[in-house]
């Protein structure tokens, strides 16, 4: 439900707090197409080395069109995503990227989940959940700055493909 004098917007710029972090630069860009579509445009960078060899760079595109239940940038939302990515990750203390360093592409979809709540005419605050495939193609090294290879690997993966908590201002 809309609060009283804010119609449905047409275009917000947003920040996933998520992804900042983790130091990764990202922007997005919902624009809506009808009284209850959007297109989300979000990216993100991370082009950083961090001590003791560990890694988290990374590039991602993941567009998604919603369909919101009652208005657009307001209240519950579905949405069908895509994604592609490049990344060199390695020396981590999660998902077992501790011991090796892997170096290559994804790509996917899924189906998302989020809410969003208005705070003011321009502000808001929304939250989203992905599951979907993934495709990952990357090479394997023994260490973060070791560029002898040891394998290629093709992995099929399913399961979370997206999250966000992302506070957003409405251009218009």
């Amino acid at each position: 439900m809309a609060i009283q004098g804010i119609s449905a917007q047409q275009v917000g710029i947003k920040s996933n707090l998520l992804y900042d972090a983790t130091t990764t630069f990202n922007l997005g860009l919902e624009i809506g197409l009808a009284p209850k579509w959007t297109l989300e445009l979000p990216v993100n960078y991370n082009p950083w080395d961090f001590p003791e060899n560990r890694k988290l760079k990374h590039w991602a595109v993941q567009p998604e069109a919603r369909y919101w239940f009652c208005e657009k940038f307001n209240g519950h939302f579905i949405g069908l995503h895509a994604v592609v990515a490049g990344y060199n990750v390695g020396g981590l203390k999660v998902f077992g990227l501790n011991k090796h360093r892997y170096e290559g592409n994804l790509y996917g979809g899924g189906f998302s989940y989020g809410y969003q709540w208005i705070l003011t005419k321009r502000w808001s605050i929304e939250a989203t959940v992905g599951v979907g495939y993934l495709r990952l193609d990357h090479g394997k090294y023994p260490c973060g700055k070791c560029e002898t290879k040891l394998d290629n690997f093709t992995k099929n993966w399913f399961g979370p493909t997206k999250a966000g908590v992302s506070i957003i201002y409405i251009l218009k």
